[in-house]
């Protein structure tokens, strides 16, 4: 299968560059797949959508402040660190580095706590710590990545210190710089577990509102987690679909979500994942011989395309996803890549707002 056959025409001016005013406040395209039938209907009406006995399936990672902004300490060059994920070491990290030939190993950066972002913007909270972080570049690895070492010039642990100076990793889609309001709302009103440099954006349209609302119907919410990578920014690079190695993620699914998972299958009641993660992380799970669902923390790098079979997942709700990505892959093969890029036509039609802060999308 070719990837150029998940390209779509996309105008500019539908990629949202900001969430909307009031969160929740979102459109919601609706799919029943088999009449392939599709309907325009609001984000809020959601719960009398789904039946009593539905299984709403969550990604309860947290988003952290992953881009660090600051200089290089010999020369005094601008420099940028992001961080893509602790190593087993204590504060030391596999990061990408800004400029990179001039980071090399033993190059030292510096991030102030009063550093603004290229555009002007400042991501130090008032009430939080005042302390300086400080990197210096281990090793190069593959693709730009390096590992640097994390450390303070106070008594402030790094987390803290990155949690205060660091910058909200918007998608490189929105070209904006990150304002002090995205660090509540490119985050799901569930989010707990931190680790992710990137949302679970179909997780943003839900308010405590529209979860009581659920609850009141009888649909029974579980989380699980996976901590987005910054895989999920790079495009697929070959022609063919098949040979797209995606990059490994970790996840962590509970003994009770497990043990409610093998009911719902159990009982034939619907499972809904909220978002292609959720999607990803439950159908990389292993079920016995005798239909139950195991539990069980790992990493993932499974790739969902058209001729998958699923398993688990019933439903979907998700976001307008990029052409030819992996993502638009995953829901293609879920809904029909025919269905889908025809709902895609519809959406850009319709004036659907697209990606991480755009709307949303429920298949059935």
């Amino acid at each position: 299968m070719n990837v150029r056959d998940f390209d779509f025409e996309l105008p500019d001016d539908l990629i949202a560059q900001a969430p909307p005013p009031q969160r929740g406040a979102s459109r919601l395209m609706a799919i029943d797949r088999v009449p392939g039938v599709i309907a325009h209907r609001q984000f809020a009406e959601l719960p009398t959508m789904l039946q009593s006995g539905d299984v709403l399936v969550v990604n309860d990672t947290q988003v952290f402040p992953a881009r660090l902004i600051g200089r290089r300490l010999h020369g005094g060059g601008a420099a940028e660190c992001f961080l893509i994920r602790e190593t087993e070491d204590a504060d030391v990290w596999i990061a990408l580095v800004h400029p990179g030939q001039r980071l090399r190993e033993g190059a030292l950066m510096v991030f102030p706590s009063t550093h603004a972002a290229p555009g002007g913007s400042r991501n130090v909270r008032s009430g939080q710590v005042n302390d300086t972080l400080y990197a210096e570049v281990l090793g190069s690895h593959f693709h730009g990545r390096r590992t640097v070492r994390l450390w303070t010039g106070g008594g402030t642990s790094v987390r803290e210190a990155i949690e205060a100076i660091g910058h909200l990793p918007l998608p490189p889609y929105i070209k904006r710089d990150d304002v002090e309001d995205d660090r509540e709302r490119y985050q799901t009103v569930y989010a707990r577990s931190r680790g992710s440099i990137a949302a679970p954006t179909a997780g943003l349209h839900f308010t405590p509102q529209v979860l009581e609302a659920l609850q009141a119907r009888g649909i029974e919410r579980l989380s699980i987690t996976l901590h987005i990578g910054y895989g999920t920014f790079q495009p697929i690079r070959s022609e063919r679909v098949e040979e797209h190695q995606m990059e490994a993620e970790r996840y962590e699914v509970s003994d009770a979500t497990a043990v409610a998972l093998t009911q719902a299958l159990q009982q034939g009641r619907r499972i809904i994942a909220v978002g292609t993660t959720t999607t990803r992380t439950l159908e990389s799970l292993t079920i016995g011989s005798d239909g139950a669902v195991l539990p069980g923390a790992g990493a993932t790098s499974l790739f969902i395309h058209p001729g998958y079979e699923f398993r688990i997942v019933r439903g979907l709700i998700t976001n307008f996803h990029l052409p030819k990505s992996s993502l638009l892959m995953l829901v293609s093969a879920f809904g029909g890549r025919e269905l889908m890029l025809r709902a895609y036509r519809e959406a850009v039609a319709n004036k659907y707002r697209f990606y991480s802060y755009g709307d949303a999308m429920f298949i059935a």
